[in-house]
């Protein structure tokens, strides 16, 4: 059982750089994937960015892949993505979700592996 919760979003401009934290409860954190998804308005939720329970494997959609980064820190229950060279596409609700996973190096793009979700946050990208 674990609870998570987003943290980090706000307004920023095109161009501009934000780093979204994904805290979590419980002292069994370090056995989930975890991974990134966003909706915008009138739109299906998207996978963003995924890491295995490691730490140690990544994925990343296509639109994001070389502005987003997504890292963890087991020893403070926190996943991280680092979001730079934002676009006003990248404006949604960036949610957190986990997985439990028995190996090191799992990580699904697939939102319906995983088993829990956070409330999200609010990323706005405009000038």
């Amino acid at each position: 059982q674990v609870q998570l919760g987003e943290s980090g979003g706000g307004l920023v401009q095109p161009g501009g750089s934000l780093r979204l934290s994904c805290a979590a409860s419980g002292r069994t954190f370090s056995t989930y994937a975890v991974g990134w998804f966003r909706q915008a308005p009138g739109k299906e939720r998207e996978f963003v960015a995924g890491i295995s329970r490691s730490g140690g494997s990544t994925s990343y959609a296509d639109p994001v892949k070389g502005r987003f980064t997504i890292s963890r820190d087991n020893a403070k229950n926190t996943v991280y993505l680092q979001m730079n060279s934002l676009k006003s596409e990248d404006t949604a609700v960036y949610y957190c979700a986990a997985k439990t996973s028995v190996t090191g190096s799992y990580v699904s793009i697939d939102q319906r592996r995983y088993d829990y979700w956070g409330q999200g946050t609010q990323v706005t990208v405009s000038s």
